[in-house]
């Protein structure tokens, strides 16, 4: 499952990011990481950015880019 495809509020890990070095790096820099755990908050209006609880703080993914980070359910 991909991150962009999450729809409840519960728990996720990251399981890997096939993103482009330069975003790749981006999301390193904040935290997110293999094994990270990840929980969907909020949806923009037009509903292309999500808002995800990451490491106690809320960061903004565009669906383009969350289409590329493979996510597992947490069954905590």
């Amino acid at each position: 499952m991909y991150l962009n495809n999450i729809k409840n509020n519960g728990y996720y890990t990251v399981d890997e990011i096939n993103l482009d070095e330069k975003n790749k790096r981006r999301l390193y820099d904040i935290g997110l990481v293999k094994g990270t755990k990840i929980k969907l908050l909020f949806l923009s209006p037009a509903k292309k950015i999500k808002a995800y609880l990451i490491r106690d703080s809320i960061i903004a993914i565009r669906d383009k880019d969350a289409s590329k980070i493979k996510v597992r359910e947490l069954n905590d």
